[in-house]
C-alpha cells in the first residue's frame, strides 16, 4: 500500500467521521476537498500526485476537472511550399489553459448528453477556446481544425487529459481520484470543480483552488531573470566567459 493511498483511506474516514457528526439537518449534496491546496516546484521536480476526495448525500455521478492557468498560445499550420516546409497559417487562441485533466465515475457519455459537457467544458474536446480577434479572417472548419490540432499538441506534451481518469466511489457516499501534474507545469493559479451529475443534469458542483509555485534557489533565479533581465543576462555572460577561460587554463596546462 503506497503512501498516497494510506493517505486516501485516512482522509475519507476523516471525512466520513466529520459528514456523521453534522447530522442530517445541515448535510449538503456535496463536500469535496483536495489533499493540498499548493504544488511546489523545486529544481528537481519530476511531477506531482494529489488526492481529490468527497462525499455525496445521495446518488449520482461523480465528475472532475482540474485546468489552469489561463494562457494565449499560438497555433502554426506547416504546408510544403516549393518543397520546403514552412509556417503557412496560423491562429492565436485566448485564455486557453496550459493543464486540463477530467476525471468520471462512469464513461462521459453515459453520464450527461453532449449539450451538457459542452456547456460545463467537461472533457477536452468540449474547451470553449476562443481565437484571437484580427488577423486573416479564416473558415469555421478551418478553425476547428486549429482547435483540434492545440488540444493534440497539448495532450502530446502531457498537459490535456487523454482520456479521462477515473472517479472512484466507496459505499455510494464517499469518492476519491488522484490527479497527476506532469514535470513540465506552469506557475499560477488551478481551478479543481467537482461536480455531481444525476439524471443527465448537473444538481451540485464545488469549485476548489490550488497554487503552484516555484521554490527554492531555481525560483530566485527564475524571479531575478525576469525582473532584472539585462544584470541577468550580463551575469550569464560574465559566468560563460569565467568558464571558457578556467577550461583554457586547464588545458594548457595539460
Amino acid at each position: 500500500m503506497n503512501r498516497l493511498t494510506k493517505l486516501s483511506m485516512l482522509l475519507l474516514a476523516a471525512l466520513a467521521l466529520n459528514c456523521e457528526a453534522a447530522g442530517k439537518a445541515n448535510a449538503q449534496d456535496l463536500i469535496a476537498d483536495l489533499s493540498s491546496h499548493r504544488v511546489d516546484i523545486t529544481t528537481g521536480f519530476t511531477g506531482a500526485d494529489l488526492l481529490l476526495f468527497g462525499s455525496v448525500d445521495d446518488d449520482g455521478d461523480i465528475v472532475v476537472t482540474v485546468s489552469g492557468p489561463r494562457e494565449s498560445i499560438t497555433v502554426r499550420r506547416k504546408e510544403r511550399v516549393a518543397g520546403i516546409w514552412m509556417n503557412t497559417r496560423s491562429m492565436q487562441f485566448n485564455s486557453a489553459p496550459n493543464f486540463y485533466a477530467v476525471a468520471a465515475s462512469r464513461p462521459l457519455e453515459e453520464i450527461a448528453p453532449l449539450e451538457v459537457l459542452e456547456r460545463q467544458q467537461i472533457g477536452a474536446s468540449h474547451l470553449r477556446l476562443r481565437a484571437a480577434a484580427g488577423g486573416k479572417k479564416l473558415l469555421p472548419e478551418d478553425e476547428n481544425t486549429f482547435r483540434t490540432a492545440l488540444v493534440r499538441r497539448k495532450q502530446a506534451q502531457g498537459l490535456y487529459a487523454s482520456e479521462p481518469g477515473r472517479v472512484t466511489i466507496i459505499a455510494g457516499k464517499l469518492f476519491r481520484t488522484q490527479v497527476h501534474f506532469p514535470a513540465n507545469l506552469a506557475t499560477g493559479t488551478y481551478t479543481a470543480v467537482v461536480y455531481l451529475i444525476r439524471g443527465g443534469r448537473v444538481v451540485h458542483a464545488q469549485t476548489t483552488p490550488l497554487l503552484v509555485e516555484k521554490v527554492g534557489v531555481g525560483a530566485e533565479v527564475y524571479t531575478f531573470a525576469h525582473e532584472q533581465s539585462a544584470i541577468y543576462g550580463l551575469v550569464a555572460i560574465l559566468i560563460a566567459v569565467a568558464a571558457g577561460w578556467l577550461a583554457a587554463a586547464v588545458f594548457r596546462k595539460v
